[in-house]
């Protein structure tokens, strides 16, 4: 008699497989309120259905501590902090020459942003700027992977402001994007200024040639004086300009972060609650995406104006 092959033995478990998740699907959609206003109340046990989801932007106050404000982002802040100081250390304490599993996993998470700083900013600035990048990359996006575990605005605790959700995801609080868009810009600033000096800050207020107009008026030479004043007026409105940008680009990588997560979390509550179950678990891969994206995208743009604020100065004294 002919044996059966490998595929015949696993056909019945898939044919069983798709016709659980068909009953999952079909079951979420008949408790869900688009399954009722089409089939009404067909007598499903009330635990099947999920409640109508109220997002709120403020985060809720869990507790003080020395009189602040502990709300229930910075309680998913420290956690994401924990996770990846425990994971690190867990990792790093161990270090083996044929690296295992996770002590590779690792490797290869750290080893691919180096990489990616070298081949940006070079050698040299790129091992410089690491560790910013690295640190700004790794948080923003386990702050989103981990906010899609269960827990995450689901268990609810009893404050003094009535019941409140334990955990909400870090970035979905405007406070936490705006927190690491600042420590992006200091990086910045830090770096420019440390390959600058004080030179850095004629990028801003820049009132050598204005001086020099006024010089050449007081010693009558007009045609001179008039158009350095001239040029002077117009760099101090490119440094006005360049201030301006600076705090512009802070607004900016806030609201792109804030934004982008909160429309996923809310995507996510809705497509939980309209059809529960397994409806929602496309949306739950799309988030991991999209976490890693906007933590890609925050890294290397402070990346990118890291190397710009080195570069520039690389190139004066190069043209010098």
């Amino acid at each position: 008699m002919p044996k059966k092959g490998r595929s015949g033995s696993k056909k019945p478990f898939i044919i069983l497989g798709i016709l659980v998740i068909l009953a999952l699907f079909l079951v979420g959609f008949a408790s869900g309120p688009l399954g009722q206003k089409i089939f009404g109340d067909i007598g499903l046990p009330g635990w099947l259905s999920v409640p109508q989801p109220r997002p709120e932007l403020p985060a809720e106050v869990i507790f003080h501590l020395f009189g602040l404000p502990i709300t229930n982002s910075v309680i998913a802040t420290w956690l994401t902090i924990i996770v990846l100081v425990g994971f690190s250390y867990a990792v790093s304490r161990r270090v083996r020459l044929i690296p295992r599993r996770w002590q590779a996993l690792l490797e290869f998470i750290l080893g691919a942003l180096l990489d990616f700083c070298q081949r940006v900013a070079g050698e040299h600035n790129g091992r410089r700027f690491f560790p910013m990048v690295a640190t700004i990359f790794l948080f923003v996006a386990f702050n989103a992977w981990l906010s899609l575990l269960p827990g995450f605005g689901s268990i609810l605790v009893d404050t003094h402001e009535g019941e409140v959700h334990l955990l909400r995801a870090a970035n979905t609080d405007i406070n936490t994007p705006l927190a690491v868009a600042l420590m992006s810009f200091l990086s910045v600033a830090f770096f420019g200024f440390r390959s600058l000096g004080p030179a850095y800050i004629k990028k801003f207020v820049n009132i050598g040639q204005f001086l020099s107009g006024l010089r050449h008026l007081s010693r009558g030479r007009l045609g001179a004086g008039l158009n350095g004043l001239f040029l002077g007026v117009i760099n101090l409105f490119i440094g006005l300009v360049e201030a301006l940008s600076e705090l512009v680009r802070i607004v900016s990588f806030t609201l792109r972060l804030f934004g982008n997560m909160t429309a996923g979390e809310i995507l996510l509550l809705m497509a939980t609650f309209l059809v529960p179950f397994l409806f929602a678990l496309p949306f739950y891969w799309l988030e991991l995406l999209v976490g890693f994206v906007q933590a890609l995208i925050f890294g290397g743009l402070t990346l990118i104006f890291l190397t710009v604020a080195v570069t520039s100065h690389e190139h004066e004294e190069e043209a010098a």
